[in-house]
């Protein structure tokens, strides 16, 4: 208990999956979280528990990141009922599965709408945030897509991999500047999630799959757990980095 405690977090897709589960366990472990989503019910019935437990350590605000105005009243917000802003989770995603060569354009645009551009003006309004306060920690979700090739995950591959490439140019950006800000991605292995659900749904696979021709599925907490590690003070070493949550799928 209190790994996090007194820091303020913003957690995009906050509402289920990932999301849902970074803001239990950051709210566990002492933090005070502004979730975010764009499933509005989903995100305020999350607040609503999270309060039942702790008094005043959640809200919800609805957030679709491509929209760079509503990030701007998002992070204002955090920090004037807060007071400030020490830790954004970028989390918020989709998966289409399509090949390279059944992608449209529109779905390919979409992906990299969400999650690269997404990320991307996260990163960018939260910055200054975040300095002001006093530094803290970006954590990206990306994916071992972008350490394998996923052909059936074509335009999630390659938004996760922009994150891949970003993360990096932002680490390296605020530690020239000096901003006690870090930046790392996580790359999770296909995770029990609402949306990993669909994706299989659609591909007409089950979850027994997944332990026939892998390491199984990971759960929520699994991740959640390196999330808070990461927001943290634990962590203060590593900055630039991409850790891979895969139950060692990517070295087989």
């Amino acid at each position: 208990m209190g790994r996090v405690e007194g820091k303020v977090a913003i957690v995009t897709g906050g509402a289920q999956g990932l999301g849902k589960a970074d803001c239990e366990a950051l709210v566990r472990e002492g933090a005070n979280v502004m979730i975010t989503d764009i499933k509005a019910s989903e995100g305020k019935a999350l607040a609503a528990a999270l309060n039942a437990q702790r008094a005043g350590s959640a809200a919800f605000m609805e957030l679709d990141v491509r929209d760079e105005t509503r990030w701007q009243e998002v992070i204002a917000a955090t920090v004037k009922q807060f007071g400030k802003l020490n830790v954004l989770v970028n989390n918020a995603g989709l998966v289409v599965p399509a090949t390279p060569e059944s992608t449209t354009l529109e779905q390919f645009k979409l992906h990299n709408a969400v999650m690269s551009e997404g990320t991307f003006l996260g990163c960018k309004h939260a910055i200054p945030a975040m300095n002001a306060s006093g530094g803290g920690s970006i954590v990206n979700m990306a994916s071992v897509a972008t350490h394998l090739g996923y052909p059936i995950f074509f335009a999630y591959s390659a938004a996760k991999g922009a994150v891949r490439g970003m993360t990096k140019s932002i680490a390296i950006w605020c530690q020239m500047q000096k901003y006690n800000i870090r930046c790392n991605s996580l790359h999770p292995g296909a995770t029990d999630t609402p949306m990993i659900e669909e994706a299989n749904r659609l591909l007409g696979l089950t979850r027994e799959f997944y332990t026939q021709s892998g390491p199984g599925l990971g759960q929520p907490e699994d991740v959640a757990n390196v999330v808070v590690f990461l927001a943290s003070d634990e962590s203060r070493y590593i900055n630039g980095a991409e850790l891979l949550l895969d139950n060692g799928l990517t070295i087989q």
